[in-house]
């Protein structure tokens, strides 16, 4: 997505030079987000992106891995030899971390690119018995793919709730009774001693059956093939770049879910695996490629997932001390939460709510002071509650 992006931004922008997208993938470039949806169950074969590349100018090379990049002579190495840059756009997005010693147990999946959803695809369509492990943003959306084919699906997280990385106890608590009100199983507390043909064996002893095993538990910047390069790497192997997302070494940008930014509107440095992160970072990176004043790119992040039925939004950046304020009733079918910071609007969280998504968005992009008792009225528009 970022790669695509910033190809298409640069043209977009008036770029007349060469570009060239360089991809280890054999497919057409491609969304992800139907991954876990559409292509999945069968209902579209791909999803890719409906780009003219030759009309644009854009020379592919696919199923070309980059190796190696030597930043001083310009030039990435690469399974077919050497090659030379002007200017290079690091887009190498993550890849998902895998389950300690599952290496080779056959009938254990991730789910990332394409060859790993059409793998997937006839294990939905016989309706296996499913061990999804890691009740995240990925875990629930291929939950809820796997119920909606008739699947049993047992899920399994180490923490005392789904998305204990993301969200607030008290914020994903009521996601809780989503997985059984789908039919699913979810235990947590619950840790994987491991795996072996057929069968999830859990830390307690436990016996969990699985004819797949599907591994949902995080992913880390795909980075690895940038040692010794000298372009400096953060704490979670991610690209740092700065507030133009330019990296360490002269002429190397990056962008989307590989690089970290520092944030002035938030304080701090954000690693953003989302996304919109992937569609807006690569409009600042062509403009500084292209322009003489430099572009800084601190955007309000956001993202969405679709599961069980719901339609879940994030928008913003929050942290443990701020305010936590409450629109609608967490059992019913839509509610919000908002997060306060100094009495401004700095992160919402919307289900089933996306006019309060639309329109806090806008309130936390402009710092907007707000009436915490009209805030929490889920009757009147979040608009009104602008002081």
């Amino acid at each position: 997505m970022a790669g695509v992006q910033t190809a298409v931004a640069l043209r977009e922008q008036g770029f007349t030079g060469t570009v060239t997208l360089l991809g280890a993938e054999p497919h057409q470039p491609y969304d992800r987000p139907p991954l876990s949806k559409a292509v999945l169950l069968g209902k579209a074969e791909g999803s890719a992106f409906d780009l003219d590349f030759e009309a644009l100018g854009i020379e592919l090379r696919l199923g070309c891995e980059v190796l190696g990049v030597r930043t001083g002579a310009h030039e990435l190495d690469t399974a077919g030899g050497p090659v030379p840059y002007d200017v290079l756009v690091l887009a190498t997005g993550a890849e998902p971390i895998r389950l300690p010693g599952t290496e080779g147990v056959p009938g254990v999946h991730l789910l990332r690119t394409l060859d790993d959803a059409e793998r997937l695809r006839p294990v939905l369509a016989r309706q296996h018995d499913i061990v999804v492990v890691g009740a995240g943003w990925i875990g629930a959306e291929f939950t809820t793919a796997a119920r909606e084919a008739g699947c049993a699906v047992t899920v399994v997280e180490a923490a005392d709730r789904p998305l204990a990385g993301a969200l607030p106890a008290e914020v994903a608590a009521p996601m809780t009774a989503w997985y059984a009100d789908s039919g699913a199983s979810l235990r947590t507390h619950a840790r994987v001693a491991h795996v072996e043909p057929g069968a999830v064996v859990l830390d307690d002893g436990s016996r969990l059956p699985a004819d797949a095993v599907v591994v949902g538990i995080g992913a880390r910047p795909a980075t690895a093939w940038l040692a010794g390069s000298g372009i400096a790497l953060g704490d979670h192997r991610e690209v740092v770049a700065d507030d133009h997302l330019r990296t360490s070494a002269p002429d190397v940008y990056a962008v989307g879910d590989c690089a970290s930014f520092p944030s002035g509107r938030y304080g701090r440095r954000l690693l953003v695996h989302h996304w919109d992160n992937a569609l807006q970072g690569p409009r600042t990176v062509a403009a500084n490629i292209i322009g003489e004043s430099p572009s800084v790119y601190d955007p309000v992040p956001y993202f969405w997932s679709e599961q069980f039925g719901r339609f879940v939004q994030y928008v913003g950046h929050h942290q443990s001390a701020d305010t936590t304020l409450w629109r609608g009733d967490p059992s019913g079918p839509a509610w919000t939460v908002c997060w306060l910071r100094e009495g401004r609007l700095v992160a919402l969280l919307a289900v089933g709510r996306p006019r309060d998504l639309a329109q806090g968005r806008r309130m936390i992009e402009a710092g907007t002071l707000m009436d915490a008792d009209a805030l929490t009225d889920p009757s009147r528009p979040l608009k009104a509650a602008g002081a």
